[in-house]
């Protein structure tokens, strides 16, 4: 697959233990813009807020959806976006991957053309916050998942929230963006962040596609509310347990339990809440043995 790994976008390797393979860099000029405002004492202020930008995804010639991203990393935000939403089945082949920085345009081409382009035709979406969901396509994707039923250990969720609550990011830079973090145990491999959540799972799951990870031994960490869009994502990607900050949706729990998801939330200190699959949840460690989460480093949901 002719994918770039990044290309221009490439971020910086944090030098950590075990170390990310892809992690925000809140240096990245193109980013973040500085604006200037005036605080509550009418004194001006200068402060870092978030580029927003669109990004037109195609599947070969086919518009498929205008999206509002930062803009790093569009290649894996088209091919995870339309594995997600089940727009690529497993026997198309992608041939490329071009990105267009100047009309801010990705383009997926595959070897023939897909089974689903003539349907997308009635299809194409714009959304504010994050790429939104086509249900039809996703709901039919889910009938074929089949999750491994992975253990969790208490533990890696613990020092996967401290080690993510630490990393250096766009958000405790700017703020307004949400996180979402893959992992293997307790080690976090890949960070990306984005105005939408949905994005940066997207994120995750076209660098999964393009590299070909295994996503049965994986954790998804997100700093998003586990909706039923989220909780469907992760399923199709094969990632079996998803954990947030955040909270839930009714429908989240319930799509969680029927395709056999770990599904644990509201992550904070030394508190979590698990509402599906917590027969696979080892609690191996006793929370109260562990320090209470330094305030300056509490990585909530985007604001």
């Amino acid at each position: 697959m002719a994918t770039p790994v990044g290309g221009a976008w490439q971020l910086a390797k944090l030098d950590t233990p075990g170390g990310y393979l892809i992690a925000p860099d809140p240096g990245n000029a193109r980013l973040t813009r500085a604006v200037t405002g005036v605080d509550h004492l009418g004194r001006r202020t200068g402060i870092s807020v978030v580029e927003e930008r669109p990004l037109t995804i195609y599947l070969n010639r086919q518009e498929i959806v205008t999206a509002m991203t930062i803009g790093d990393y569009p290649e894996y935000l088209a091919l995870g976006f339309l594995k997600n939403q089940n727009m690529l089945s497993a026997t198309d082949v992608v041939t490329r991957v071009d990105y267009d920085e100047e009309v801010e345009t990705v383009v997926v081409r595959t070897e023939v053309e897909t089974s689903h382009e003539e349907k997308l035709k009635k299809k194409t979406r714009t959304s504010g916050c994050a790429v939104g969901t086509v249900f039809g396509d996703m709901m039919e994707g889910l009938d074929a998942v089949a999750l491994p039923q992975t253990e969790v250990r208490a533990s890696w969720l613990y020092a996967l929230a401290t080690e993510i609550n630490r990393t250096p990011s766009l958000y405790l830079e700017a703020g307004a963006i949400h996180g979402t973090v893959l992992c293997r145990r307790a080690q976090p491999l890949v960070y990306m962040e984005d105005v939408g959540r949905h994005n940066a799972v997207d994120k995750i799951a076209g660098w999964m596609l393009s590299e070909g990870v295994e996503a049965a031994d994986k954790i998804l960490y997100t700093t998003g509310r586990l909706t039923s869009e989220m909780v469907i994502k992760t399923a199709m990607m094969g990632i079996p347990v998803l954990v947030s900050r955040s909270g839930f949706t009714a429908w989240g729990v319930e799509i969680a339990r029927q395709v056999g998801l770990t599904l644990i939330g509201r992550m904070r200190g030394q508190r979590f809440v698990c509402l599906a699959g917590d027969e696979r949840l080892v609690r191996d460690i006793d929370p109260e043995s562990l320090p209470a989460e330094d305030r300056k480093h509490r990585r909530k949901g985007a604001q």
